[in-house]
């Protein structure tokens, strides 16, 4: 019996939140919500009356799917918008979840992560269940876990303690305590974590406890850990939710962890209306607690479940799909055999290709390049990423684009909105409001964070300072954004930062992206570079089970998958200049690097080997000691040691750039950058070959600067030969 969709529904526990986007779209009717979707996507719409179990690829329109099922049901009645609890894992993609489903007419829908559906809940039955006001949550784990380990006399630095913290919040996900941690993590094959065996972390495990309940806090993982327990113990609370949320939709399952898959069971009690969307072969989590066996195993646990598949891919081009799908090919264990084959819906594209550097600065250097001819040719940055399996991969990369004066934006640290320079900026923000002669956005930002240390040329860095700038700069085109609507004011832009910041949607920054492929899950970019594909670090070398490395395959997978129409994966054969090449391709292009490149053919890659790199120097040539830091590897020189050139020649070399982009009308730090002149002042090239060795020199630059360059060289290098001969 269908319920009534007017019904009215307690506000306690699902009011709706204030809108982030625009005023709901009329509702649509039943067949107007079908009529956009293929037939597996409409299988999904109209399945109800059983558990749903949708297996969905990469790009293969999931999240469309699933709203346009909640939105059909409400339409023909088979849900009530208000007793619907659509879950998913991230702020954005719960956001993204609710504007959708606005689009569709059906605002009233509850579309939020499991950590803030269950706050939610928690905040509600804490005074009632426990008395009293809830306690704090802790905003990280840091200072708590780190004051156990004083308490323990363990010493610890901060790398340590971020892999302690890893370990803890994996115990707690996996509902273990310090008593059954140390047998788990055997079975588990997680050996000691930062040093310390099973039982030292079990013992951090006991202490940290003590230090929140002494300090009356918790922690994320506790706020599912006491909805659990409550649901569990008081039977009156579990009625009154179960009464609430009638109808569960779970977004990306594969990575539901052991305690958010108890809660969800307590959620439903005997029901059994839920629809479930994932994909085992993008399962990338499980070191954090993510089962994929809870999706694969759905219609074990769930009796009559329906499982549909969706495999026609709408995001890649018929040449990237084929490369991904190669890549599962390899797969051994449950995901091959219950693997997805993604079929493309577009039409061809250029064919994948495999990229082979002699070096890790000459892969970094090449990639630089490639991605500067494209900018070149009108491609916007932002349609560009660069995604690597490790952090410290990205510095290179970051020094290449900085020489080339392409802008970046390095994903997979702290998000956004946590930033300090964005948390500072909103304050200052917020507080111009009260400032007469400030209501333009526009002009107010630029004000109130060029007191922050923004400006409006970037700085000719990289690491921490252009990070910052980056945050800042994000700001500023935001506010340009809004100063552009008509009567805007200073005050819609901290509304908008606010709501923003509540959904965790950050400004797009107008720039390459540099990120982690963990980081990458859930987004995608029309041009991809996939650096390091090589044995080591696809797989890392860290991953030596089986099961393990299967993971890395995923990882790739995933990477691959991001990517709409143009991909080139790379590697290289050593990791610094003139080092003997004994790295190989990853094993997870066996197979791939053998076919032949055959124009447009679906399954074709194309091989290609990136330039020899530019040369960078591991000994001084001053003092003969070792170089570590890439600015004195790109000079050849420690910065305490005498440099070789005047300071004639570099004011020289300054004033040509400076006239060069006054021409161009244009920043000097694209001609060169700072870092750059330097090297060439170092380094004194005496031919065109000679300069293209010099970090930050492409061949582009040294067709169109090389004559200027070399003379000014040639001349202060005879000043100084007539002046040493007086």
């Amino acid at each position: 019996m269908s319920e009534n969709a007017g019904s009215p529904a307690p506000q306690t526990l699902a009011s709706t939140t204030r809108a982030v986007e625009a005023p709901p779209s009329p509702p649509a009717t039943a067949e107007e919500i079908l009529d956009s979707l293929d037939p597996e996507q409409r299988e999904v719409a109209t399945s109800f009356g059983t558990p749903l179990c949708v297996l969905a690829g990469a790009g293969t329109g999931k999240t469309r799917a699933i709203t346009h099922r909640i939105a059909y049901g409400v339409a023909t009645g088979r849900l009530n918008p208000r007793h619907v609890l659509a879950v998913t894992f991230t702020a954005k993609a719960a956001a993204e979840m609710r504007s959708r489903l606005r689009d569709l007419g059906v605002p009233a829908v509850q579309a939020r992560t499991f950590h803030a559906a269950a706050l939610r809940q928690l905040r509600h039955f804490w005074p009632r269940v426990v008395g009293g006001a809830m306690p704090e949550i802790m905003p990280q784990k840091f200072a708590g876990v780190g004051e156990a380990c004083q308490r323990l006399h363990m010493s610890v630095d901060r790398a340590a303690l971020r892999d302690i913290v890893s370990e803890i919040e994996w115990s707690r996900v996996s509902m273990l305590t310090p008593e059954t941690y140390p047998e788990a993590a055997a079975r588990a094959h997680r050996p000691g974590v930062a040093g310390f065996d099973s039982r030292s972390i079990a013992r951090i495990l006991t202490q940290y406890e003590e230090v929140k309940r002494e300090r009356n806090v918790i922690d994320f993982e506790d706020v599912l850990l006491h909805m659990v327990g409550i649901l569990t113990e008081r039977p009156d609370v579990a009625r009154e939710v179960r009464a609430q949320y009638r109808h569960f939709v779970v977004d990306e399952y594969q990575d539901v962890s052991t305690l958010q898959h108890a809660l969800l069971r307590l959620w439903l009690g005997e029901g059994s209306d839920l629809c479930v969307v994932g994909d085992a072969a993008q399962t990338i989590y499980t070191f954090a607690g993510a089962r994929a066996s809870y999706l694969l195993d759905f219609a074990r646990e769930f009796r009559g479940a329906r499982t549909v598949r969706l495999e026609r891919n709408y995001r890649s081009t018929p040449q990237i799909v084929a490369l991904a799908n190669a890549v599962l090919d390899g797969a051994h264990g449950r995901t091959r055999a219950q693997r997805l084959t993604l079929v493309a819906q577009r039409p061809d594209g250029p064919p994948p290709v495999i990229e082979t550097y002699a070096d890790d600065p000459a892969e970094a250097e090449g990639v630089a390049e490639r991605i500067a001819a494209l900018v070149a040719e009108g491609r916007p940055a932002a349609d560009v990423a660069v995604l690597f399996r490790t952090n410290s991969q990205s510095e290179a990369v970051e020094q290449a684009l900085t020489g080339r004066g392409i802008g970046y934006l390095v994903r997979g640290g702290d998000r956004f909105f946590d930033r300090q320079e964005v948390r500072r900026a909103m304050v200052a923000l917020r507080a111009a409001t009260k400032v007469e002669g400030l209501d333009d956005p526009a002009r107010a930002a630029r004000d109130v964070l060029g007191q922050m240390g923004w400006s409006e040329r970037a700085p000719e860095t990289t690491g921490a300072v252009r990070d910052r700038w980056d945050s800042l700069n994000a700001l500023v085109n935001l506010a340009d954004t809004v100063g552009a609507r008509p009567g805007a004011t200073l005050a819609d832009l901290v509304r908008e930062l606010d709501e923003r910041a509540e959904a965790q949607s950050a400004p797009v920054v107008d720039g390459v992206t540099l990120a982690s492929m963990h980081a990458a899950k859930g987004l995608e970019w029309p041009v991809v570079y996939v650096i390091g594909a090589s044995e080591g670090l696809l797989p890392i070398s860290m991953a030596q089970t089986k099961p393990e490395v299967e993971e890395e395959r995923r990882l790739f997978y995933v990477a691959l998958t991001r990517a709409r129409d143009l991909l080139t994966v790379s590697w290289s054969a050593a990791r610094t200049p003139g080092a003997r090449g004994s790295r190989k391709p990853s094993r997870f292009l066996d197979g791939v690097l053998e076919r032949p490149s055959a124009g447009t053919a679906s399954g074709a890659v194309r091989r290609r080997t990136g330039r020899r790199g530019a040369t960078v120097y591991q000994e001084c040539r001053v003092c003969g000691g070792g170089l570590t830091t890439p600015h004195e590897q790109r000079i050849g020189r420690h910065e305490t040691c005498p440099p070789s050139h005047s300071e004639e020649l570099m004011d020289a070399l300054r004033a040509w750039r400076r006239e060069v982009a006054a021409d161009h009308g244009a920043p000097a730090y694209t001609v060169f950058t700072d870092a750059t002149l330097e090297a060439i002042a170092e380094r004194d090239p005496r031919g065109r070959q000679a300069l293209l060795a010099v970090p930050g020199v492409g061949p582009a630059k040294v067709e169109a600067f090389a004559d200027a360059v070399l003379g000014i060289l040639a001349e202060h290098r005879d000043h100084d030969e007539h002046a040493g001969q007086k």
